[in-house]
């Protein structure tokens, strides 16, 4: 006789009628604000009660491949302590929707090469993985389950089950994880924010436990996509406020979806006609005096920095930019268009009649990195002509040039020597002091 796991969270986080149900997800669908047509093999969805989270879940669930075969779901474990990772000893999950089958074959795997355990009572009642099923039932039809619940573990090994199992194209992997938890609405969202940013710039030295329940499996993903230099792009965010309209004790949402490249690659790819046409609507309007509305990706509300350069008949226009990413990208493309268009110093502020012959081009910057050396020789032969941007500074003086200025000064020695005199230095100038950085663009151009 088949042993089939039933759901006694249904009634509760999400509907026990099948019908109702299927009306809430629907309603997901609806109410969808994604944006992305690229599938995935792997996605970080919350798993609060589907009123409030469902649709942010629901949205990362639906960017998995529709051909994927087996869903590793892993997730925190909330009422039951344990060492290691706990496996689900049933052939089947029963839902509203129907039953699931769990793929048996791989839990056996993953006990003989994980030292996995079958614990029937970390499953007993436990939300984090059942809320997600109907979605799952929905957004991928016959796929089977591989549920994991996560007891005291580290990131590494749940990097490892991931490295195991991903080279299999016919396997995903859904982390079940809310973000923080019962702070007031705005701290929330600062922490959500400061999540979000480790999740997509991969840097998690500093991620604590606090900010998501399911922080170990979080950071086990982030340490396979930084081994493997691929990216994190988010999909959505929220918290319960949203829904509930109780902002002093709120529980925040997030979903992120893995992409094969870097974030970079993403934008150039999928998002370099809008980000040109957002730097001439922008400028537009402010020479029309209008408002403008701008619908965008999530991925553009990640944490960027870019330079706007304006040419007119083959003649710099206009160039100003950040270094360092301090703000949503969004926030400072349409920053930098009005500054490159009307602020630059340099120039007359762009007329109407100078739209016609302007051309536009975008550099997104990837963060600097410092160059050691010893002697100018040293530094120059630390430089790549036309793939490095360099920035130098010493003191009070500070210069930058993109990797587009290779494109008038191929000489390496006349490039640093030319970067000095912008700096406020003489050609030859030196000192012990002195500091060079280095860094490649993504660079977006009419």
């Amino acid at each position: 006789m088949e042993k089939i796991k039933e759901s006694p969270n249904a009634g509760t986080f999400y509907p026990a009628e099948r019908k109702e149900l299927k009306k809430l997800i629907k309603s997901f669908s609806e109410n969808s604000k994604n944006y992305y047509e690229v599938s995935t093999r792997a996605v970080i969805v919350p798993h609060a009660a589907l009123v409030h989270s469902g649709r942010i879940a629901y949205e990362g669930i639906c960017q998995i491949d529709k051909s994927v075969e087996n869903v590793f779901i892993i997730a925190p474990s909330h009422k039951v302590e344990f060492e290691g990772l706990a496996l689900l000893a049933s052939e089947k999950w029963k839902t509203p929707l129907g039953n699931v089958k769990i793929n048996q074959e791989i839990c056996l795997d993953m006990v003989e090469k994980f030292g996995a355990d079958y614990n029937t009572e970390a499953f007993e009642n436990e939300y984090s993985i059942e809320v997600l099923l109907p979605l799952i039932q929905t957004a991928l039809k016959d796929a089977n389950i591989v549920p994991i619940l996560v007891g005291r573990e580290r990131p590494d090994g749940i990097e490892k089950v991931i490295a195991e199992y991903y080279g299999d194209t016919s396997n995903a992997f859904v982390i079940s994880s809310d973000l923080s938890h019962f702070l007031n609405n705005a701290d929330s969202r600062k922490v959500d924010l400061i999540t979000a940013d480790m999740i997509e710039t991969g840097n998690i030295l500093h991620f604590r436990y606090e900010q998501a329940c399911n922080a170990i499996a979080i950071a086990g993903l982030v340490q396979y996509v930084n081994r493997n230099k691929y990216s994190l792009i988010r999909i959505d965010m929220s918290n319960s406020s949203v829904t509930t309209g109780d902002a002093n004790r709120v529980v925040g949402y997030g979903s992120w979806f893995l992409y094969e490249g870097s974030k970079n690659e993403f934008i150039e790819k999928y998002y370099s006609k809008y980000i040109l046409n957002l730097v001439r609507t922008v400028i537009e309007s402010a020479i029309d005096k209008t408002d403008v509305t701008i619908n965008y990706a999530q991925i553009l509300d990640e944490q960027g920095a870019c330079f706007i350069t304006l040419e007119q008949d083959d003649k710099l226009r206009g160039c100003i930019g950040s270094i360092i990413a301090h703000q949503p990208l969004i926030n400072d493309i349409i920053e930098h268009s009005r500054n490159a268009a009307f602020n630059d110093r340099r120039f007359e502020p762009v007329t109407k009649e100078d739209l016609k012959n302007l051309k536009v081009s975008v550099s997104v910057l990837n963060p600097p990195r410092r160059i050691g050396f010893s002697t100018e020789a040293d530094l120059l032969d630390k430089i790549t002509p036309d793939k490095d941007g360099i920035i130098i500074k010493d003191g009070k003086h500070q210069a930058l040039y993109l990797p587009s200025v290779w494109d008038e000064i191929s000489d390496k020695k006349e490039f640093l020597d030319t970067l000095k005199m912008k700096a406020g230095f003489a050609p030859d100038y030196f000192s012990p002091t002195f500091e060079a950085y280095k860094f490649d663009t993504l660079s977006i151009k009419e």
